[in-house]
């Protein structure tokens, strides 16, 4: 077996090294450039990171949300720096292929997490769009009370109950939600009724002006009462009045009051709030009623029992005669 020359292998050395050096020379000034833009791109991520940062803040109420688009927006400019410094040195091959991985990554990464990712751009868009804000008070999927904070992934919500919910974020993007303090009002509506032989104009009247003395209601002209339906035992009267919500007083207290007041104006001018009532008519029509079914059954008894007494007089009358006659008749015959 034959080995090369010793001074052969030494040349092509040589001549690679030379070559190697010669490039490294040609593109150092390229490095250079690169590591400059490299350098003025970090800078200028930090220093627009901090504009967009105090910004952020005082757009979002989360700050995580605020934190998260900021370092977004400072890690595309750190990378897009990145790229132009790989691509001014000479390396597009190099920038095509972490493009390409990214892409790969970020699909992967995608699919492997979707519930994951669903929640966290849901509550990117929620912070973006805000439906609501932190001690809000809303209804979404069942869940009723005050929101106590917004994360990324989910938000916290505590009922009325004092229990704390954590609702996942697609679930309020996605479905129907009811931002009660928005707003600042609310519509508190009371059934009632009234017996049939009541006004229904005049227990409007009465039931309008003392809810309207009530420091809790607002838009005084808006409250009205609306007769609903013909109930089985009343007239069902629907009592509509604003306040505002969430505020002082509160839902609960409002809705008792109102009740209580109802109750005591109807009954002050005298307005019947009638237990439930039953009524038998024995009639096709619904002409006869009980009392006078009952007021015929007692004639039609008194009239068979006197019927009864008359048949029975005649018939002691016939035999009484019957026995005169056969008495007679004997004592002829003797």
């Amino acid at each position: 077996m034959e080995f090369p020359k010793v001074d052969e292998i030494y040349k092509l050395l040589s001549e690679k090294l030379e070559t190697w050096v010669e490039s490294a020379i040609t593109i150092l000034p390229n490095i250079v450039v690169a590591f400059l833009i490299a350098i003025v791109f970090g800078v200028l991520a930090k220093i627009i990171g901090n504009v967009v940062g105090k910004l952020m803040r005082r757009t979002f109420e989360s700050r995580q949300i605020a934190g998260l688009l900021t370092s977004i927006i400072k890690t595309i400019i750190i990378v897009a720096g990145i790229f132009i410094a790989l691509d001014f040195v000479g390396l597009k091959g190099t920038v095509t292929s972490l493009l390409a991985g990214a892409g790969i990554v970020g699909l992967a990464i995608g699919f492997a997490f979707q519930d994951m990712t669903e929640n966290f751009i849901a509550g990117v868009a929620m912070g973006i769009r805000k439906p609501f804000d932190i001690g809000d008070v809303i209804e979404a999927e069942g869940v009723f009370g005050n929101v106590k904070e917004i994360n990324l992934r989910n938000t916290l919500v505590e009922t009325f109950y004092g229990q704390l919910e954590v609702i996942p974020n697609k679930i309020l993007f996605r479905n129907i939600l009811t931002n009660y303090s928005y707003l600042g009002y609310r519509r508190i509506e009371i059934p009632v009724g009234i017996s049939y032989a009541d006004d229904i104009e005049t227990a409007a009247s009465v039931i309008t002006n003392a809810m309207n003395d009530k420091d809790y209601v607002i838009k005084k002209d808006e409250t009205a009462v609306y007769a609903e339906s013909f109930g089985d035992s009343s007239i069902n009267l629907l009592l509509w009045f604003w306040i505002r919500y969430p505020g002082d007083p509160g839902f609960m207290f409002v809705r008792h009051d109102a009740i209580n007041t109802v109750k005591t104006v109807l009954e002050e001018n005298d307005i019947l709030i009638p237990f439930p009532i039953r009524t038998l008519d024995f009639n096709a029509k619904g002409g006869d009623k009980l009392n006078a079914m009952l007021a015929k059954s007692e004639n039609s008894t008194s009239d068979s029992e006197c019927k009864h007494n008359s048949n029975k007089q005649s018939s002691a009358a016939e035999r009484s005669h019957q026995d005169g006659n056969g008495g007679k008749a004997s004592t002829v015959q003797e």
